[in-house]
């Protein structure tokens, strides 16, 4: 398939129109290498290992959550030279969704919403919320971490009954605050920090990671694209001692 017949394809899969203000200029066909795509890599993010994987199998179209370039270069470093010599090299075109993927149905979200096994859910802005079976919050960190296979840290100790995620970096205040008003005992996301501790109040918040809270969505797309697709797994190598 050609790479422009295969543009709309992924577009109805994630609108651009759904991506946030800073996604412009991130999103879409970031590198063009102008070929026909026999076989799509999809992956969270387009690492060095990624990219010499998706050679290997003979991909030439990479498909990422995160995008190669977030911020403009005037100069390009050795160690962005070197990746993209990698993709160069190899003819793989590199495409990205991103808040647009977070968004769209069956996207980030709703595979995360998916696999906690929310029902009677609610699409927000930037996340979903609905109800789960009564958990302790500790039952609940142990659920998280089967489903998603990852380690989990969390806050607080009451029953759970209803349930926010927002795939990724997702605890911020105006998140915290969006799980209370909709009267939310937990908010699932990744990359907790100091000040969300502080302000969530009798709010749970699980931390099941960045990566394990998008890397499902991503790995279900490939059953939604037209050509032969693989997903490429690369975890982050995280030591946590006891």
């Amino acid at each position: 398939m050609n790479l422009r017949e295969l543009i709309p394809i992924l577009e109805s899969i994630a609108p651009p129109a759904l991506a946030e203000d800073f996604d412009t200029g991130r999103i879409g066909l970031v590198l063009d290498r102008a070929a026909d795509i026999r076989k799509i890599a999809v992956a969270l993010d387009p690492t060095d290992y990624v990219l010499k994987e998706a050679a290997r199998l003979g991909a030439n179209l990479l498909i990422t959550h995160h995008t190669l370039i977030f911020d403009p270069v005037n100069i390009i470093s050795k160690r962005l030279s070197d990746t993209l010599k990698i993709a160069i090299n190899s003819d793989i075109s590199i495409y990205t969704m991103h808040t647009n993927y977070d968004k769209a149905e069956g996207g980030v979200n709703d595979v995360l919403a998916e696999l906690l096994g929310l029902n009677n859910i609610t699409q927000l802005a930037l996340g979903r919320i609905g109800e789960i079976e009564t958990f302790s919050a500790p039952e609940f960190a142990s659920f998280i971490a089967k489903k998603l296979n990852t380690h989990v840290q969390y806050t607080g100790n009451r029953e759970i009954r209803k349930v926010m995620v927002v795939g990724g970096s997702g605890f911020r205040r105006e998140y915290i605050d969006i799980a209370l008003e909709h009267g939310a005992e937990a908010l699932v996301s990744g990359e907790l920090r100091h000040d969300a501790l502080r302000y969530a109040g009798e709010l749970c918040l699980f931390d099941a990671t960045h990566y394990a809270t998008e890397a499902p969505a991503m790995k279900r797309l490939c059953e939604r694209l037209p050509v032969e697709s693989v997903f490429i797994e690369d975890k982050p190598a995280v030591k946590v001692e006891p």
